[in-house]
Protein backbone atom coordinates (compact mmCIF):
# COMPACT_ATOMS: atom_id res chain seq x y z
CA UNK A 1 0.00 0.00 0.00
CA UNK A 2 1.17 3.39 -0.90
CA UNK A 3 2.08 6.15 1.69
CA UNK A 4 -0.69 8.51 0.16
CA UNK A 5 -3.16 5.66 0.19
CA UNK A 6 -2.57 5.20 3.48
CA UNK A 7 -2.74 9.14 4.48
CA UNK A 8 -5.91 8.91 2.62
CA UNK A 9 -7.35 5.84 4.85
CA UNK A 10 -5.63 7.44 8.26
CA UNK A 11 -7.54 10.78 7.32
CA UNK A 12 -11.02 8.73 6.68
CA UNK A 13 -10.91 6.84 9.95
CA UNK A 14 -10.18 9.55 12.17
CA UNK A 15 -13.23 11.44 10.06
CA UNK A 16 -15.51 8.23 10.94
CA UNK A 17 -14.85 8.11 14.56
CA UNK A 18 -14.30 11.83 15.12
CA UNK A 19 -18.44 12.81 15.86
CA UNK A 20 -21.55 11.35 16.77
CA UNK A 21 -24.00 10.57 19.58
CA UNK A 22 -22.57 8.65 22.71
CA UNK A 23 -24.03 6.03 24.72
CA UNK A 24 -25.65 7.44 27.95
CA UNK A 25 -27.27 6.26 31.16
CA UNK A 26 -30.87 6.16 31.33
CA UNK A 27 -31.20 8.78 33.47
CA UNK A 28 -28.77 12.33 34.09
CA UNK A 29 -29.06 14.70 36.45
CA UNK A 30 -27.74 18.69 35.21
CA UNK A 31 -27.28 20.01 39.04
CA UNK A 32 -26.50 23.84 40.48
CA UNK A 33 -26.45 25.08 36.32
CA UNK A 34 -27.69 28.51 35.46
CA UNK A 35 -30.40 26.99 33.31
CA UNK A 36 -32.05 29.52 30.30
CA UNK A 37 -35.15 27.55 29.93
CA UNK A 38 -36.21 29.35 26.65
CA UNK A 39 -39.68 29.69 28.29
CA UNK A 40 -42.13 31.82 30.58
CA UNK A 41 -39.96 30.63 33.29
CA UNK A 42 -37.21 32.45 32.44
CA UNK A 43 -33.84 31.83 33.56
CA UNK A 44 -33.43 29.87 37.02
CA UNK A 45 -29.93 30.09 39.21
CA UNK A 46 -28.56 27.24 41.09
CA UNK A 47 -31.31 25.38 39.10
CA UNK A 48 -31.27 21.41 38.07
CA UNK A 49 -32.12 19.67 34.87
CA UNK A 50 -33.13 15.62 34.91
CA UNK A 51 -32.68 13.75 32.19
CA UNK A 52 -34.97 10.40 32.26
CA UNK A 53 -34.55 8.02 28.73
CA UNK A 54 -33.10 11.11 26.86
CA UNK A 55 -35.85 13.61 27.47
CA UNK A 56 -36.27 16.39 30.21
CA UNK A 57 -38.46 15.25 32.83
CA UNK A 58 -38.11 18.12 35.93
CA UNK A 59 -36.60 21.84 35.57
CA UNK A 60 -35.73 23.29 39.09
CA UNK A 61 -34.24 23.22 42.30
CA UNK A 62 -34.15 20.58 45.32
CA UNK A 63 -34.34 17.88 42.32
CA UNK A 64 -32.63 14.73 43.27
CA UNK A 65 -31.05 12.15 40.68
CA UNK A 66 -32.76 8.58 40.49
CA UNK A 67 -30.78 5.52 41.66
CA UNK A 68 -28.00 4.79 39.27
CA UNK A 69 -28.34 7.96 37.32
CA UNK A 70 -25.26 10.09 36.59
CA UNK A 71 -25.00 13.27 38.59
CA UNK A 72 -22.91 16.14 36.77
CA UNK A 73 -22.28 19.56 39.22
CA UNK A 74 -22.41 22.40 36.57
CA UNK A 75 -21.16 24.61 39.62
CA UNK A 76 -23.18 27.44 38.35
CA UNK A 77 -22.51 26.76 34.65
CA UNK A 78 -24.74 28.22 31.96
CA UNK A 79 -26.90 25.66 30.41
CA UNK A 80 -29.30 26.63 27.62
CA UNK A 81 -31.22 24.98 24.53
CA UNK A 82 -29.61 24.08 21.77
CA UNK A 83 -28.44 26.79 19.14
CA UNK A 84 -29.76 28.39 16.06
CA UNK A 85 -27.02 27.66 13.40
CA UNK A 86 -29.32 30.31 10.68
CA UNK A 87 -30.89 30.10 7.44
CA UNK A 88 -28.12 28.09 5.98
CA UNK A 89 -27.11 25.54 3.29
CA UNK A 90 -25.57 23.20 6.19
CA UNK A 91 -25.63 19.47 4.99
CA UNK A 92 -26.25 20.61 1.26
CA UNK A 93 -22.96 22.72 0.33
CA UNK A 94 -19.84 20.86 1.70
CA UNK A 95 -16.59 23.00 -0.03
CA UNK A 96 -17.96 26.44 -2.13
CA UNK A 97 -14.98 26.37 -4.77
CA UNK A 98 -16.02 22.39 -5.33
CA UNK A 99 -19.33 21.94 -7.68
CA UNK A 100 -19.50 18.64 -6.84
CA UNK A 101 -20.07 19.30 -3.29
CA UNK A 102 -22.60 22.51 -3.86
CA UNK A 103 -26.35 21.13 -3.94
CA UNK A 104 -28.11 24.07 -2.55
CA UNK A 105 -29.45 26.20 -6.29
CA UNK A 106 -31.50 24.89 -8.44
CA UNK A 107 -30.87 25.97 -12.18
CA UNK A 108 -33.71 24.85 -14.31
CA UNK A 109 -35.05 28.44 -15.08
CA UNK A 110 -38.03 27.84 -14.13
CA UNK A 111 -40.59 28.63 -11.09
CA UNK A 112 -40.00 25.79 -9.14
CA UNK A 113 -41.45 26.34 -5.69
CA UNK A 114 -41.71 22.73 -4.95
CA UNK A 115 -38.17 22.09 -5.22
CA UNK A 116 -36.89 20.72 -1.78
CA UNK A 117 -33.06 20.89 -0.77
CA UNK A 118 -33.52 19.13 2.07
CA UNK A 119 -33.49 15.60 -0.29
CA UNK A 120 -29.67 16.07 -0.69
CA UNK A 121 -29.03 17.19 2.77
CA UNK A 122 -25.93 14.86 4.25
CA UNK A 123 -25.92 14.55 7.61
CA UNK A 124 -21.92 13.39 7.35
CA UNK A 125 -20.89 16.80 6.43
CA UNK A 126 -18.31 18.06 8.15
CA UNK A 127 -19.75 21.44 8.52
CA UNK A 128 -22.31 19.88 10.45
CA UNK A 129 -19.88 17.98 12.68
CA UNK A 130 -18.34 21.17 13.31
CA UNK A 131 -21.20 23.29 13.81
CA UNK A 132 -22.56 20.30 16.38
CA UNK A 133 -19.30 20.52 18.29
CA UNK A 134 -20.07 23.88 18.61
CA UNK A 135 -23.55 23.87 20.52
CA UNK A 136 -25.82 24.13 17.49
CA UNK A 137 -28.94 21.43 17.39
CA UNK A 138 -30.43 22.92 14.41
CA UNK A 139 -30.71 25.45 11.40
CA UNK A 140 -32.94 26.22 8.69
CA UNK A 141 -31.95 24.72 5.35
CA UNK A 142 -32.77 26.79 2.64
CA UNK A 143 -31.84 26.96 -1.11
CA UNK A 144 -30.85 30.53 -3.04
CA UNK A 145 -28.96 31.92 -5.37
CA UNK A 146 -25.54 31.24 -4.71
CA UNK A 147 -23.41 33.21 -1.79
CA UNK A 148 -21.77 35.54 -3.55
CA UNK A 149 -23.45 35.65 -7.13
CA UNK A 150 -25.87 37.57 -7.20
CA UNK A 151 -29.13 36.29 -9.64
CA UNK A 152 -27.04 32.83 -10.30
CA UNK A 153 -28.26 31.51 -14.12
CA UNK A 154 -31.06 29.17 -14.24
CA UNK A 155 -32.23 30.58 -10.58
CA UNK A 156 -35.34 32.01 -10.01
CA UNK A 157 -37.39 34.40 -7.84
CA UNK A 158 -39.07 31.85 -6.18
CA UNK A 159 -35.66 29.53 -4.95
CA UNK A 160 -37.64 26.86 -3.28
CA UNK A 161 -38.70 24.94 0.23
CA UNK A 162 -36.68 25.17 3.35
CA UNK A 163 -36.65 22.96 6.14
CA UNK A 164 -35.38 22.80 9.59
CA UNK A 165 -32.09 20.66 9.75
CA UNK A 166 -31.15 18.65 12.60
CA UNK A 167 -27.75 17.98 13.58
CA UNK A 168 -28.20 14.89 15.53
CA UNK A 169 -27.95 12.66 12.11
CA UNK A 170 -32.31 12.38 11.75
CA UNK A 171 -32.95 13.76 8.30
CA UNK A 172 -34.28 17.35 7.90
CA UNK A 173 -38.33 17.84 9.11
CA UNK A 174 -41.09 17.89 6.39
CA UNK A 175 -40.53 21.70 4.76
CA UNK A 176 -41.90 24.49 6.47
CA UNK A 177 -40.90 27.68 4.60
CA UNK A 178 -40.96 28.70 0.92
CA UNK A 179 -37.82 31.44 0.04
CA UNK A 180 -38.88 33.78 -2.36
CA UNK A 181 -36.39 36.88 -3.36
CA UNK A 182 -38.11 40.26 -3.74
CA UNK A 183 -34.96 42.93 -3.22
CA UNK A 184 -32.07 43.59 -5.35
CA UNK A 185 -31.29 39.65 -6.27
CA UNK A 186 -34.55 39.36 -8.01
CA UNK A 187 -34.23 41.77 -10.36
CA UNK A 188 -32.14 39.84 -12.63
CA UNK A 189 -34.11 37.28 -12.15
CA UNK A 190 -37.07 39.05 -13.13
CA UNK A 191 -36.73 40.97 -16.21
CA UNK A 192 -34.24 43.44 -14.51
CA UNK A 193 -36.54 44.95 -12.72
CA UNK A 194 -37.51 44.12 -8.77
CA UNK A 195 -41.25 45.48 -9.27
CA UNK A 196 -42.10 42.48 -11.75
CA UNK A 197 -40.93 40.10 -9.42
CA UNK A 198 -44.62 40.90 -7.46
CA UNK A 199 -46.19 40.57 -11.06
CA UNK A 200 -44.43 36.89 -11.45
CA UNK A 201 -45.24 36.23 -8.14
CA UNK A 202 -49.06 36.98 -7.94
CA UNK A 203 -49.46 35.43 -11.25
CA UNK A 204 -48.32 31.87 -9.74
CA UNK A 205 -50.56 32.74 -6.60
CA UNK A 206 -53.37 33.25 -9.04
CA UNK A 207 -52.60 29.71 -10.47
CA UNK A 208 -52.38 28.00 -7.67
CA UNK A 209 -55.62 29.05 -6.80
CA UNK A 210 -57.59 28.73 -9.83
CA UNK A 211 -55.60 26.49 -12.35
CA UNK A 212 -58.46 25.74 -14.06
CA UNK A 213 -58.94 29.26 -15.30
CA UNK A 214 -56.15 29.69 -17.49
CA UNK A 215 -57.37 29.98 -21.04
CA UNK A 216 -56.30 27.38 -23.01
CA UNK A 217 -52.52 27.49 -25.06
CA UNK A 218 -51.82 30.02 -22.09
CA UNK A 219 -48.21 29.77 -20.76
CA UNK A 220 -48.37 28.36 -16.72
CA UNK A 221 -45.59 29.26 -14.55
CA UNK A 222 -45.75 26.43 -12.39
CA UNK A 223 -46.42 22.20 -12.81
CA UNK A 224 -49.27 20.46 -10.96
CA UNK A 225 -46.84 19.94 -7.59
CA UNK A 226 -45.83 23.99 -7.64
CA UNK A 227 -49.33 24.51 -7.80
CA UNK A 228 -50.15 22.60 -4.82
CA UNK A 229 -47.25 23.68 -2.87
CA UNK A 230 -48.16 27.15 -3.24
CA UNK A 231 -51.68 26.85 -2.76
CA UNK A 232 -50.38 24.87 0.57
CA UNK A 233 -48.73 28.28 1.85
CA UNK A 234 -51.72 30.26 1.88
CA UNK A 235 -54.27 27.53 2.94
CA UNK A 236 -51.70 26.61 6.10
CA UNK A 237 -50.02 29.55 6.56
CA UNK A 238 -46.88 28.54 6.56
CA UNK A 239 -43.80 31.09 6.55
CA UNK A 240 -42.65 32.60 3.38
CA UNK A 241 -39.12 34.27 3.39
CA UNK A 242 -39.13 37.31 1.25
CA UNK A 243 -35.39 38.00 1.06
CA UNK A 244 -34.91 41.85 1.25
CA UNK A 245 -32.72 44.46 2.53
CA UNK A 246 -33.83 48.08 1.51
CA UNK A 247 -36.92 49.80 3.41
CA UNK A 248 -38.94 49.78 0.55
CA UNK A 249 -38.63 46.49 -0.77
CA UNK A 250 -39.31 45.45 2.60
CA UNK A 251 -42.46 47.66 3.08
CA UNK A 252 -43.81 46.16 -0.59
CA UNK A 253 -43.58 42.55 1.25
CA UNK A 254 -45.26 43.08 3.95
CA UNK A 255 -48.10 45.03 1.76
CA UNK A 256 -48.03 42.20 -0.87
CA UNK A 257 -48.49 39.21 1.70
CA UNK A 258 -51.17 40.87 3.51
CA UNK A 259 -52.88 41.12 -0.02
CA UNK A 260 -52.28 37.62 -0.43
CA UNK A 261 -52.89 36.58 2.58
CA UNK A 262 -49.41 34.90 3.40
CA UNK A 263 -47.44 34.45 6.64
CA UNK A 264 -44.29 36.82 5.90
CA UNK A 265 -40.92 36.58 7.43
CA UNK A 266 -38.04 39.14 6.39
CA UNK A 267 -34.63 37.71 5.57
CA UNK A 268 -32.04 39.83 5.59
CA UNK A 269 -33.54 42.98 6.39
CA UNK A 270 -30.41 45.41 7.28
CA UNK A 271 -33.05 48.72 7.05
CA UNK A 272 -35.43 46.51 8.95
CA UNK A 273 -35.60 49.05 11.72
CA UNK A 274 -36.70 51.77 9.33
CA UNK A 275 -39.91 50.23 8.92
CA UNK A 276 -40.29 48.96 12.62
CA UNK A 277 -43.47 50.23 13.27
CA UNK A 278 -44.91 48.25 10.29
CA UNK A 279 -43.18 44.81 10.89
CA UNK A 280 -44.77 44.78 14.46
CA UNK A 281 -48.10 45.90 13.37
CA UNK A 282 -47.97 42.24 10.66
CA UNK A 283 -46.21 40.69 13.00
CA UNK A 284 -43.54 39.85 10.45
CA UNK A 285 -40.79 38.28 11.98
CA UNK A 286 -37.17 39.25 10.72
CA UNK A 287 -33.98 37.27 10.29
CA UNK A 288 -30.89 39.56 9.99
CA UNK A 289 -27.44 39.24 10.87
CA UNK A 290 -26.38 41.41 13.83
CA UNK A 291 -22.92 42.24 12.21
CA UNK A 292 -24.57 44.51 9.09
CA UNK A 293 -23.24 47.82 9.84
CA UNK A 294 -22.08 49.16 6.27
CA UNK A 295 -23.34 50.45 3.85
CA UNK A 296 -22.19 47.52 1.16
CA UNK A 297 -24.55 47.78 -1.08
CA UNK A 298 -27.29 50.48 -2.27
CA UNK A 299 -30.13 48.23 -0.49
CA UNK A 300 -27.95 48.45 2.82
CA UNK A 301 -27.33 52.47 3.21
CA UNK A 302 -28.99 52.61 6.21
CA UNK A 303 -27.49 49.40 7.99
CA UNK A 304 -26.87 49.88 11.53
CA UNK A 305 -25.62 47.53 13.93
CA UNK A 306 -28.30 48.99 16.09
CA UNK A 307 -30.75 47.26 13.98
CA UNK A 308 -31.91 44.49 16.41
CA UNK A 309 -32.17 46.76 19.29
CA UNK A 310 -34.58 48.95 17.63
CA UNK A 311 -36.44 46.26 16.61
CA UNK A 312 -36.56 44.81 19.41
CA UNK A 313 -37.65 48.14 21.21
CA UNK A 314 -40.74 48.40 18.20
CA UNK A 315 -42.11 44.61 19.11
CA UNK A 316 -40.75 42.78 16.34
CA UNK A 317 -39.55 38.78 16.42
CA UNK A 318 -35.88 38.84 15.88
CA UNK A 319 -33.93 35.31 14.18
CA UNK A 320 -30.75 36.01 14.07
CA UNK A 321 -28.67 34.45 11.02
CA UNK A 322 -25.37 35.35 8.97
CA UNK A 323 -25.57 37.25 5.99
CA UNK A 324 -23.88 34.17 4.56
CA UNK A 325 -25.39 31.37 3.41
CA UNK A 326 -21.91 29.81 3.78
CA UNK A 327 -22.60 26.51 5.92
CA UNK A 328 -18.90 26.88 7.84
CA UNK A 329 -20.57 30.08 9.65
CA UNK A 330 -23.44 28.54 11.50
CA UNK A 331 -21.32 28.09 14.41
CA UNK A 332 -20.36 31.90 14.61
CA UNK A 333 -23.80 33.19 15.52
CA UNK A 334 -23.92 33.34 18.63
CA UNK A 335 -20.64 35.72 18.27
CA UNK A 336 -23.05 38.01 16.29
CA UNK A 337 -26.10 37.23 19.15
CA UNK A 338 -22.88 39.08 21.70
CA UNK A 339 -22.82 41.92 19.49
CA UNK A 340 -26.11 42.74 18.98
CA UNK A 341 -25.81 42.85 22.79
CA UNK A 342 -23.07 45.39 23.28
CA UNK A 343 -24.82 47.45 20.86
CA UNK A 344 -28.42 47.52 22.99
CA UNK A 345 -30.18 44.58 22.76
CA UNK A 346 -31.30 42.91 25.85
CA UNK A 347 -29.04 39.57 26.57
CA UNK A 348 -32.50 37.47 26.90
CA UNK A 349 -33.15 38.75 23.48
CA UNK A 350 -29.94 38.03 21.73
CA UNK A 351 -30.26 34.43 23.42
CA UNK A 352 -34.22 33.95 22.11
CA UNK A 353 -33.08 34.82 18.45
CA UNK A 354 -30.59 31.79 18.32
CA UNK A 355 -33.06 29.45 20.59
CA UNK A 356 -36.93 29.91 21.15
CA UNK A 357 -37.56 32.19 18.23
CA UNK A 358 -36.55 30.20 15.37
CA UNK A 359 -37.77 27.71 16.89
CA UNK A 360 -41.28 28.79 17.05
CA UNK A 361 -41.24 30.40 14.14
CA UNK A 362 -40.24 27.67 11.47
CA UNK A 363 -42.44 25.09 13.62
CA UNK A 364 -40.02 22.75 14.90
CA UNK A 365 -42.56 20.52 16.63
CA UNK A 366 -41.21 21.65 20.01
CA UNK A 367 -38.76 19.88 19.60
CA UNK A 368 -35.90 22.95 19.81
CA UNK A 369 -35.88 25.89 21.97
CA UNK A 370 -36.64 25.57 25.41
CA UNK A 371 -35.68 22.89 28.05
CA UNK A 372 -38.97 22.36 30.04
CA UNK A 373 -40.21 18.74 31.17
CA UNK A 374 -41.68 16.32 28.22
CA UNK A 375 -39.31 18.02 25.77
CA UNK A 376 -36.46 16.03 24.11
CA UNK A 377 -33.12 16.71 25.55
CA UNK A 378 -31.68 19.28 23.04
CA UNK A 379 -29.62 21.78 25.45
CA UNK A 380 -25.69 22.71 25.82
CA UNK A 381 -24.00 23.01 28.90
CA UNK A 382 -21.20 25.70 28.31
CA UNK A 383 -17.90 26.62 29.82
CA UNK A 384 -19.12 30.53 30.32
CA UNK A 385 -21.56 33.06 29.01
CA UNK A 386 -22.63 31.51 25.67
CA UNK A 387 -22.78 34.83 23.71
CA UNK A 388 -18.76 35.47 24.49
CA UNK A 389 -16.65 34.09 21.57
CA UNK A 390 -14.10 32.65 24.47
CA UNK A 391 -16.93 30.18 26.19
CA UNK A 392 -17.03 26.52 24.93
CA UNK A 393 -19.25 23.71 24.72
CA UNK A 394 -18.28 21.45 28.22
CA UNK A 395 -21.13 19.01 26.96
CA UNK A 396 -24.23 18.68 25.02
CA UNK A 397 -27.05 16.36 24.13
CA UNK A 398 -29.18 16.33 21.40
CA UNK A 399 -32.63 14.30 21.09
CA UNK A 400 -31.77 13.02 23.94
CA UNK A 401 -28.24 11.69 23.38
CA UNK A 402 -24.93 13.34 25.09
CA UNK A 403 -23.12 13.93 21.78
CA UNK A 404 -18.86 13.79 21.30
CA UNK A 405 -16.96 17.72 20.94
CA UNK A 406 -14.94 15.63 18.87
CA UNK A 407 -13.92 16.44 15.26
CA UNK A 408 -11.85 15.04 12.26
CA UNK A 409 -10.18 19.01 12.74
CA UNK A 410 -9.58 18.24 17.07
CA UNK A 411 -8.68 14.43 15.61
CA UNK A 412 -6.38 15.70 13.56
CA UNK A 413 -4.53 18.29 15.87
CA UNK A 414 -4.64 15.77 19.00
CA UNK A 415 -3.14 13.03 16.81
CA UNK A 416 -0.05 16.20 15.99
CA UNK A 417 0.54 18.29 18.66
CA UNK A 418 1.89 15.68 20.67
CA UNK A 419 4.32 15.17 17.84
CA UNK A 420 4.79 18.73 17.34
CA UNK A 421 5.68 19.18 21.06
CA UNK A 422 8.11 16.25 21.28
CA UNK A 423 9.79 18.23 17.73
CA UNK A 424 8.85 14.91 15.96
CA UNK A 425 6.32 16.39 13.52
CA UNK A 426 8.56 15.72 10.15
Amino acid sequence: MSARRSVRLAALGVLLCAGGALAAPASVLLRDGTVHTGTARGTLAHASVLLVGGRVAAVGTGLTAPAGAEVVDLKGRPVTPALFGGVVQLGVVEVEAESSTRDGTLKLGQMRPEFDVALAFNPDSIPVEVSRAEGVGFALLAPGTEPGRKGAPGSSIVAGLASVARLDGRRPRPPVALEVLVGEDAGPLAGESRAAAYMLLAQALEESRTPAALAPGEERLLTAAGRRTLKSFVTEQKPVLFVADRAADIRAAVEFAEREKLRAVIVGGAEAWRVAPLLARAQAPVVLDPLDDLPQEFDRLGATLENAARLHAAGVTLIFSSRSAAPHDARKLRQAAGNAVAHGLPWDAALAAITSAPARVFRTGGEYGSIEPGRAANLVVWSGDPLEVTSLVDAAWLDGHRQSLGTRQTALRDRYLAKLRAGTAR
